[in-house]
C-alpha cells in the first residue's frame, strides 16, 4: 500500500485518520505542520498527502507551493466548511481534491483511494491491454504519454498534477469536441464523489496556468460559457 502523510496541527484527527487508514493497510506517517511535513518530504516523499490549510510554523497553502515547484504529487485539502476562498485557491495551486470538516472518514478513504488508482494507472502500474488511454496522443504542439504521466508543448516538459493531466487528455482526446463539465466530472472523479463546477473550473485554470508557463501565447483550450471546454488543436 501507499504511503500517505498526513499533516494537521490537530491531533485528535490526526490520531482518528491514521488509525483508520492503518487499519486499511496503508503506511501513515503524521505531521503538525507544514515544514516538519517538507522536511521529512526533502528526504523520502510519500504516494500521497492530506494537508490542512491552517496549521503553525508553515500552512497548507505554503507547503503545496513548495511541493509543486518539485513534484506532482497527489493532495488533498483538509479545508473548513467557510473556507471557500482557501478551497479555490488550493485548488488553483494544483491540489488534487478537498474534504470539508467535519468530514466522513468513509468519504476521505474513498477519494484517497480514487486519487491513487487514477495515479497508478497515469504512472502504468495497472497492467492491461494497450488502449486509446495509453497510448501516446500527439495534437499538433501537444504530446501526451499516458504511461509515463508526461506532456509536452512545443518540445517543453509541463509537470501536471493527476487531475489536470486526466482533463487534458480527455479534452485532447477530440479537438474541437464540447466536453460539459458534468463529462469533465466523471473524467477526474469516481461515480461516488460529488464535486461542483467551481472544482472543475480551477482545475481547468491550474491548467491553462501551467501550459502557458511554457508558452505565453497557449490557448487550445476553450471556454464556451454555460456548456463546457473543447480542445482546438493548433
Amino acid at each position: 500500500m501507499s504511503k500517505i502523510a498526513l499533516v494537521d496541527d490537530d491531533r485528535n484527527i490526526l490520531t482518528s485518520v491514521s488509525m483508520t487508514l492503518e487499519t486499511e493497510g496503508f503506511d501513515v506517517e503524521t505531521y503538525t505542520d507544514g515544514q516538519s511535513a517538507l522536511d521529512a518530504f526533502s528526504r523520502s516523499m510519500p504516494g500521497l498527502a492530506i494537508l490542512d490549510i491552517k496549521m503553525p510554523r508553515m500552512d497548507g497553502m505554503d507547503l503545496l507551493q513548495r511541493l509543486r515547484q518539485k513534484s506532482s504529487l497527489p493532495v488533498i485539502f483538509l479545508t473548513s466548511k467557510d473556507d471557500e476562498v482557501d478551497e479555490i485557491l488550493g485548488l488553483r495551486m494544483g491540489a488534487d481534491d478537498y474534504v470539508t470538516k467535519p468530514f466522513s472518514q468513509r468519504l476521505l478513504l474513498e477519494r484517497i483511494r480514487s486519487l491513487l488508482r487514477r495515479k497508478d494507472a497515469n504512472e502504468g502500474k495497472l497492467v492491461g491491454e494497450e488502449s486509446e488511454d495509453t497510448k501516446v496522443l500527439v495534437r499538433g504542439e501537444l504530446s501526451i504519454d499516458p504511461l509515463r504521466h508526461s506532456v509536452t508543448w512545443k518540445g517543453l516538459n509541463v509537470t501536471l498534477t493527476v487531475t489536470e493531466f486526466l482533463l487534458l487528455q480527455a479534452l485532447a482526446q477530440r479537438p474541437g469536441f464540447v466536453k460539459s463539465r458534468d463529462q469533465l466530472m466523471d473524467v477526474a472523479y469516481d461515480e461516488q464523489i460529488y464535486v461542483d463546477d467551481r472544482t472543475i473550473d480551477s482545475h481547468i485554470k491550474r491548467l491553462r496556468k501551467k501550459m502557458r508557463s511554457v508558452d505565453n501565447s497557449f490557448s487550445a483550450i476553450e471556454t464556451l460559457y454555460g456548456i463546457g471546454y473543447r480542445y482546438n488543436e493548433e
